[in-house]
């Protein structure tokens, strides 16, 4: 009891150090399972570690094969989520360079690791390429916690965020397979056994995964199911369909999973993003406990195996010469900047799916009495450790010296997805600037990604968006919504991380009516609240801009357009195409070629000359 407490309170606070001090969590979780495990086995009296996972006779957690029972339904429950959160239309968006990340990169580092192990290691080639299909994964779980601290331009933030989302199932399925060939091919190797096994794997994981998937959105859709209980029946349900896949094919659960996943999350499921909460917080707690368990069931003599040069080796060609190669091919003829490609090609972690697919399948081969079995495991977690802790602690020095590191954040987030917003917003995009827009309302929001605007779901009073990597590079954040609360609880919430270069809110109906402060620099607008901003978008939906050649003629112009019931200024766009929210027009710096931004009706450019030239 006291060893099952000590990994579950020890997991919590591997997380809680990771969030800390911004590292990814598997970095404290598995040294901690070192620790506790084989490294403790080197200070106790007996020689014992502090936590055994497998019960020898005397102590333990798990007897028998109860471990890897327990290792396989929490990885398929981790993949599950995975697949929750892969979506057609936004893989269709990151473009070719991610599809040839996760094929022609992933068949590059497949093949090269596998030889690099044969010839290194002296693994035959079937064991070369099971450890080949297992570190081809990176993951989103080790590569968000690098990159959330990095500004970085939303392009390159967007590759290595969805290659690692993609690349999990894509390496966990790879890993399957082959071991497949090893468990059935024998010393035959690739036999007609093994092929059949092959496409039985894909045609059970598959079936039942859609089956599944259809069957449970059914049953959610035409609320079969109470609310309360709909999270325990999805997860008992992924349960269900991973052990009778598995019992149908052997090792085709995990693909179920995903492809289950994959369904709900690409379905119109009302309560998807409840669900998807759900499985968050469940993925953190068994990934807490499974990987303490793992990194304590290595024995010392396993990690003796791997202390020499040829591991070294191995791991200097999987991190400079593999990943580097895989991406440089894969993004050739991509608008990508070589310094952007250098970037991607240091980022490259492995995670949670290698780890714990390692542990399971290595396990499973010296039961087996796999020759050399006995290394896959230990090669596996020495990749994920190095490439983690050479990533957490260099990332950041490193996009300095290749020059992608933003020095100013000039994204913006705009609270609010309402028509006034989205014509902002499509002004902003059209000026080439990163917009992301932000609402609960999912109405709101489809009709700005159907203006081709980035815009996501959210609910600023729960959802924390500082793991949100594709805002890495946001430091301007407007409030415009209709509520003057959330207005003012975003700024508060949201402006110490995505606020560092401005934050602007729309001033509240009683403030307007009152008068009060208005040359508050907070104010988006100093003239119009949310109501008769909207009322000008709503008869006038359309963005112009008007030409001021110095300062003088820009303050009386903004005079003139702000007494005019037809017309809101916004932005003063410089020559350059910068533009600055109108907060203390006297301190622009205003020269030729520069314009007045505003909302609403258009104006005859020739009378607002002559009525400027009048008021001077």
């Amino acid at each position: 009891m006291v060893e099952l407490a000590g990994i579950i309170v020890l997991g919590i606070l591997a997380q809680w150090m990771a969030w800390k001090f911004k590292l990814p969590a598997i970095l404290p979780l598995i040294l901690i399972g070192l620790l506790v495990g084989p490294i403790s086995t080197l200070f106790t009296i007996d020689a014992q570690p502090y936590i055994q996972p497998i019960w020898d006779g005397s102590r333990g957690l798990f007897p028998g094969e109860n471990l890897y029972y327990f290792v396989s339904l929490a990885i398929g429950i981790i993949l599950f989520e995975g697949g929750l959160t892969l979506k057609r239309d936004e893989v269709s968006k990151v473009g070719p360079v991610i599809i040839k990340l996760i094929s022609l990169g992933a068949v590059i580092t497949f093949i090269g690791a596998g030889a690099a192990a044969h010839y290194l290691i002296g693994l035959n080639w079937q064991l070369s390429f099971l450890f080949a299909a297992l570190v081809i994964v990176t993951g989103p779980t080790v590569i968000s916690p690098i990159l959330r601290n990095i500004p970085l331009k939303k392009d390159v933030s967007a590759v290595l965020k969805w290659e690692g989302i993609l690349i999990d199932p894509i390496g966990a399925l790879a890993a399957v397979l082959v071991f497949e060939f090893i468990r059935i091919g024998g010393d035959v190797g690739y036999s007609k056994q093994a092929l059949m096994e092959f496409g039985k794997i894909i045609l059970i994981g598959g079936s039942f995964g859609i089956s599944a998937g259809y069957i449970l959105y059914f049953a959610i859709k035409r609320q079969w199911i109470p609310h309360y209980l709909m999270n325990v029946v999805a997860l008992s349900t992924v349960l269900l369909v991973f052990v009778q896949s598995d019992l149908f094919a052997h090792e085709s659960g995990l693909l179920s999973v995903v492809v289950m996943g994959m369904f709900l999350g690409n379905s119109n499921l009302p309560n998807l993003k409840e669900l998807l909460y759900f499985k968050e917080s469940l993925s953190v707690l068994l990934i807490s406990i499974l990987f303490i368990l793992l990194s304590a069931n290595i024995e010392l003599s396993d990690l003796m195996l791997i202390y020499n040069w040829q591991t070294a080796a191995l791991l200097g060609v999987i991190i400079f010469i593999l990943r580097p190669l895989s991406v440089l091919i894969s993004t050739a003829g991509s608008p990508l900047k070589l310094n952007e490609k250098l970037f991607i090609s240091w980022v490259g972690p492995r995670g949670i799916v290698a780890a714990g697919i390692a542990s399971l399948f290595g396990s499973r081969l010296v039961q087996l009495e796999v020759p050399y079995a006995e290394y896959i495991t230990p090669l596996v977690f020495s990749v994920v450790l190095v490439t983690v802790l050479l990533n957490a602690t260099t990332a950041r020095l490193f996009a300095v010296l290749v020059g992608v590191f933003l020095k100013t954040s000039e994204g913006i987030l705009i609270v609010g997805a309402s028509k006034v917003s989205r014509l902002i917003a499509g002004y902003l995009q059209k000026n080439g600037r990163h917009v992301v827009l932000l609402d609960s309302n999912q109405t709101n929001v489809s009709q700005a990604q159907s203006l081709g605007l980035e815009a996501f779901s959210a609910n600023i009073y729960t959802d924390d968006l500082s793991g949100n990597i594709e805002l890495s590079d946001v430091g301007y954040l407007l409030a415009l919504t209709a509520s003057a609360e959330i207005n003012q609880l975003a700024i508060n919430k949201f402006a110490p991380t995505f606020g560092e270069t401005g934050t602007f809110r729309l001033m509240s109906a009683e403030e307007k009516q009152k008068g009060l402060d208005l040359d508050n620099p907070e104010y988006f607008c100093s003239t119009h609240d949310y109501t008769m901003l909207d009322e000008v978008a709503r008869q006038h939906p359309s963005i112009q801009e008007a030409p001021v050649e110095d300062i003088d003629q820009f303050i009386r112009l903004l005079k003139i357009l702000s007494n005019n019931k037809d017309t809101v200024p916004l932005f003063l766009k410089r020559a350059n195409g910068y533009l600055e929210v109108i907060c203390d027009p006297k301190s622009f710096e205003v020269g030729p070629e520069s314009a007045l931004v505003y909302l609403g009706k258009p104006q005859d450019l020739e009378e607002l000359g002559r009525a400027v030239k009048k008021k001077s």
